[in-house]
């Protein structure tokens, strides 16, 4: 067996990593709470999304519901972002329910400093 720099085994072993020496275990079972975080974040970011589109509507004038269109709008978005989650979605709320699920198998501080990725 080659090594770097003419070093012994033993050096090259007790370099390793500690990550590396570990059994991988199978990460933790995503939790319905983490699930309803994950759609409920989603669906509060969708709004935020599609928000702008329907505050460039008119509501007034033919048709226009006036000023209490203008009131409920925001609840009409709100429910259009929680159709589009509850018919899966664009994808954040996966990505949000694996980091959860990422930040439930390591330590905080790997965490913060970013060293689990």
């Amino acid at each position: 067996m080659s090594t770097p720099f003419n070093a012994s085994p033993l050096a090259v072993q007790l370099t390793m990593p500690q990550s590396a020496a570990r059994p991988a275990t199978p990460p933790p079972e995503p939790t319905e709470a983490m699930k309803k975080a994950a759609e409920e974040f989603e669906s509060m970011m969708l709004s935020e999304l599609l928000g702008p589109m329907f505050n460039a509507l008119d509501a007034d004038g033919l048709g226009g519901g006036g000023s209490g269109e203008k009131m409920f709008r925001p609840m009409l978005v709100d429910s259009y972002a929680k159709g589009v989650v509850a018919r899966g979605g664009i994808g954040i709320a996966q990505a949000v329910l694996a980091e959860l699920v990422r930040m439930q198998t390591t330590t905080p501080e790997a965490v913060t400093n970013g060293s689990d990725r």
